[in-house]
């Protein structure tokens, strides 16, 4: 971010006269000599992300980038299991097996997987069993002053962040201090690098590190014998919590996670009557005959299940939907509000996105539209996110904004336009963009070559490629939220937040206008191009921070915006002048899920699973999406186990056929949204929802 002297660090924008350096430093957690050979890794990982890019930081630098991504990860947790475990899991995806790692790390810490995180130290425990090196800084990312609680689903939103180090990332952090390349580092040293650096460290903390007999020795540490038995603690550590949920039957029944993507957070649900549309009785299909030569697909656990439904729905082609929705024929006259936005697709599946608050001085007839924004493109190329889906919940604030009650949703389409038109009452409401996740999916794609972004010219100087200039100018026109051709601090602010996880204060900003060209106090296009023609000048050439900018805000280093969405939003109102401000970047958030259940339950069609018409599955259609919530009514949780196999021309969010899915007791959650994979085609969805014993 912009650093103004003594501010916090960040990536520099600015010359070096007004930068202000990261140290490099590590931190651990002690808690005895295996505890803090595993949390003292935790910083030597994050310092190779160099100065200023670890804090907040949702892409890693571009040696990350070019890695095969979270299935790197998870194959890694999976070669952690000892060989009895992988031939009784090789059946399952390697998501799964991430989940089961997941369930048997918390597992060894809590009873059930529906009791919650209550304190910092627990939270810090169960990473650790899980092989992550929880520091300070970490717990206190994801345990803020306002954390009372964190679920496993929370949990495991976390592990898909914090990815457990590898033996070269340990070994690459010590050859950095390692200045006789020996493979040595003194004691001396090694105290005034980590008390006096980055996250200090007390003299016994270090004392626990010097004091291991096995990789100390002469006043130094083996630094080559640390990184093997850190990574030997960290197996063993993941390996004896796999036994136990193995050997404990209770346990391996639980072997599925209660969620794989954010947009399945479970919502409490009212006690209540079942719905009148629960009228279909529950099928029970029953069990094979002996000498019945059919056999299921499904694994062993749905064979057993005691009670299950199927939904069928044949879908006509939906690459040219468009809805009675009509856009009213005064609508010239109607005044409007715009804004724009982005969803970003995170390493671990996540999207992030913004969120605004919308201000009606009236009560006002009003039409919303969402839709994708359209930039540049080299010809006969398309923008690959005009197939993503969108919708815009609207949500009315009452009494605060911890209680949103759901007004609607953008549900008409007229081609990539989602629309609704509506009256709604004077006051503040909230605008979530969603997108189900079917079509913005990391893509794996053969890059030959990486796009150049700077070169020198005649005179040796540094100056941006044409290229480079593109996709700048085009992120440039979607971080201008309002549309005004300047960026605000609030608006660069939003910028700094995705690809430095760090904010530019007033001070910064004032450096910021005294060095690059601005217009009404805002940053213009041509200043913009300067702030990152100066950041590659303050690295002679090197394009490695303007990689990790690039890549945070969905670009591969073929330069194509391949992992984000950008949209725009338009509010007309027939009464009144709309005011809509962008608030938050973040992922979706439970008054989303909320809404997103809510919608389903109002509008979609509802059966029931079991005998005691405690477990419902509604299902939801519109031409372009199927969505299917779940709702336990019971006193005990349930495992759901869902098959699609025979639906045709499917994709969903989840990436897997075959799944399970736990919901708590009183309480509903979303299953899964269903897309046609090829639009100009029919799809058919064909869903059993299995209740598991």
């Amino acid at each position: 971010m912009l650093a103004a002297p003594g501010a916090a660090p960040g990536p520099s924008r600015f010359p070096p006269a007004v930068s202000h350096p990261n140290p490099t430093g590590w931190k651990h957690q002690p808690e005895e000599a295996a505890g803090s050979v595993q949390a003292g890794a935790a910083r030597t990982r994050r310092t190779e992300a160099g100065p200023g890019r670890g804090k907040g930081r949702k892409k890693e630098p571009p040696r990350m980038a070019s890695s095969p991504g979270n299935n790197t990860s998870l194959s890694r947790e999976k070669t952690m299991l000892s060989e009895s475990s992988q031939a009784k899991k090789s059946q399952y995806s390697e998501e799964e097996t991430f989940y089961m790692n997941c369930r048997a790390a918390y597992l060894a810490v809590f009873k059930s997987s529906l009791e919650n995180i209550k304190s910092k130290e627990q939270l810090c425990l169960v990473l650790q069993q899980a092989g992550r090196n929880p520091s300070q800084k970490m717990v206190n990312q994801y345990w803020t002053p306002q954390t009372t609680t964190l679920n496993f689903d929370d949990f495991c939103n976390i592990l898909k962040k914090e990815k457990p180090a590898t033996k070269t990332e340990l070994l690459k952090a010590f050859l950095k201090v390692d200045t006789n390349n020996d493979g040595y580092i003194l004691h001396t040293e090694l105290y005034k690098i980590l008390t006096m650096r980055g996250e200090k460290m007390t003299v016994e903390e270090v004392n626990a590190i010097t004091k291991l007999a096995d990789v100390n020795s002469n006043g130094k540490l083996d630094y080559n014998k640390f990184c093997k038995l850190y990574m030997t603690t960290n197996e063993q550590c993941r390996k004896t919590a796999l036994e136990k949920l193995e050997v404990d039957n209770r346990l391996r029944r639980q072997q599925f996670g209660s969620q794989v993507e954010t947009s399945s957070e479970r919502v409490t649900s009212p006690i209540s009557k079942p719905s009148s549309r629960t009228t279909r009785k529950t099928d029970h299909k029953p069990a094979p005959k002996r000498g019945d030569s059919r056999t299921s697909s499904r694994p062993s656990s749905a064979q057993s299940c005691k009670a299950s439904i199927s939904s069928t729905m044949c879908m006509g082609t939906s690459s040219s939907t468009n809805s009675e929705l009509i856009e009213p024929n005064t609508i010239k006259d109607w005044q409007c509000a715009q804004s724009k936005g982005c969803f970003f697709l995170e390493e671990d599946g996540e999207i992030i996105t913004h969120k605004y608050r919308l201000y009606l001085p009236q009560r006002s007839t009003v039409y919303i539209t969402i839709k994708p924004l359209n930039l540049s493109q080299l010809e006969g190329k398309t923008s690959p996110w005009l197939s993503v889906d969108t919708a815009l919940y609207v949500l009315k604030e009452n009494e605060g904004q911890e209680n949103l009650q759901l007004v609607s949703f953008t549900e008409a389409q007229n081609k990539e336009m989602f629309m609704w038109k509506g009256e709604l009452g004077s006051g503040i409401y909230w605008l979530i963009p969603f997108t189900t996740g079917c079509k913005l999916k990391k893509i794996k794609k053969q890059i030959t070559g990486e796009a150049k972004l700077v070169y020198r010219d005649g005179d040796g100087e540094l100056a941006l490629t044409k290229e480079f200039k593109a996709a700048l100018s085009d992120i440039f026109e979607m971080i201008d939220l309002d549309g005004n051709g300047l960026l605000s601090l609030e608006e660069y602010n939003f910028f700094e937040l995705r690809t430095s996880g760090e904010k530019c204060d007033e001070e910064a900003w004032a450096v910021c206008k005294e060095n690059f060209d601005t217009k009404k106090n805002e940053l213009t296009r041509q200043g913009f191009m300067d702030l990152n023609l100066m950041e590659a000048n303050d690295r002679e050439g090197d394009p490695s921070d303007l990689w990790v900018t690039l890549l945070s805000l969905g670009y591969n280093k073929a330069l194509e915006m391949t992992e984000a969405f950008p949209f725009v939003i338009d509010i007309y109102a027939e009464k009144c002048k709309p005011r809509i401000k962008a608030v938050s970047l973040e992922a979706g958030s439970r008054q989303l899920n909320k809404a997103i259940c809510k919608s389903v339950v109002n509008k979609g069609d509802a059966k029931v699973l079991d005998s005691g018409e405690s477990i419902i599955v509604y299902t939801y259609k519109s031409d372009t999406r199927i969505t299917s919530v779940i709702e336990n009514k019971s006193e005990n949780k349930v495992i759901i186990h869902v098959n699609n196999e025979q639906s045709k021309n499917c994709v969903n969010n989840r990436g897997l056929n075959i799944f399970a899915v736990e919901v708590a007791p009183k309480s509903m959650m979303v299953c899964q949204h269903v897309m046609p994979l090829k639009e100009q085609e029919e799809w058919i969805y064909n869903c059993v929802h299995s209740l598991v014993p």
